[in-house]
C-alpha cells in the first residue's frame, strides 16, 4: 500500500514538471513578446503608446507599466527554467512550445481586444490599418499554431521514451 502511494505521487510530480515546463515556457513568450513590441513598436518606431486616449505624459506611464510586466514576467519564466534545469526536468521542445504559445497567445489578444474591442491604441495609425491588423494577427496565429505542434511532438516523445522504458 505504501508503494502504490509512493508510486502515485512519482506519477503526479511528471505533469506538474510537464505543467512547469510550458508555463515557464508561456510565461517567458508574454514577457519576450511584450518586450519586443515595447521595445520596437512603443519606443523605436513611436507607432502607439500602451495607452493612447490621452496625454503623451499618460502614454508614457502606461509604457513603463507594461514594461515593467513584461520584464516581471520574463525574470519569473527565468527562475522557473532555471529550476526546471536544477531539477534536471527540463524539456526543452515542450519550453519553447509554451514560449510559442505565450507569445502568439499575447499578440492575439494584443492586436484584438486590445486594438480592437477596448481600443487601447492601434498598431499603427494611418489610413489602411486594416493591413497591420491582419499581419499582426497572422503573425500571432503562426506562433501559436507553431507552439501547439511542438507541445504534442514533445508530448508524443515523452510517451515513446516512456514506453521504451517500460519495456
Amino acid at each position: 500500500m505504501a508503494e502504490r502511494k509512493q508510486d502515485r505521487r512519482e506519477n503526479r510530480s511528471i505533469p506538474d514538471d510537464s505543467r512547469r515546463n510550458l508555463g515557464s515556457g508561456v510565461l517567458f513568450g508574454l514577457g519576450l513578446v511584450g518586450f519586443i513590441d515595447e521595445t520596437v513598436f512603443h519606443q523605436l518606431l513611436h507607432w502607439h503608446h500602451f495607452y493612447d486616449k490621452s496625454t503623451s505624459d499618460i502614454g508614457l506611464l502606461s509604457d513603463g507599466f507594461f514594461h515593467a510586466f513584461s520584464w516581471f514576467a520574463t525574470i519569473w519564466a527565468l527562475f522557473l527554467f532555471a529550476e526546471l534545469r536544477g531539477r534536471k526536468t527540463l524539456v526543452l521542445k515542450r519550453w519553447w512550445g509554451g514560449v510559442l504559445l505565450g507569445g502568439g497567445g499575447f499578440q492575439l489578444y494584443d492586436g484584438t481586444i486590445q486594438h480592437k474591442l477596448m481600443r487601447l491604441h492601434q498598431i499603427r495609425y494611418v489610413e489602411h490599418v486594416i493591413i497591420y491588423d491582419i499581419v499582426w494577427n497572422v503573425i500571432a496565429v503562426a506562433m501559436i499554431l507553431a507552439g501547439y505542434m511542438l507541445i504534442l511532438y514533445a508530448r508524443q516523445e515523452l510517451s515513446s521514451e516512456r514506453r521504451n522504458s517500460a519495456l
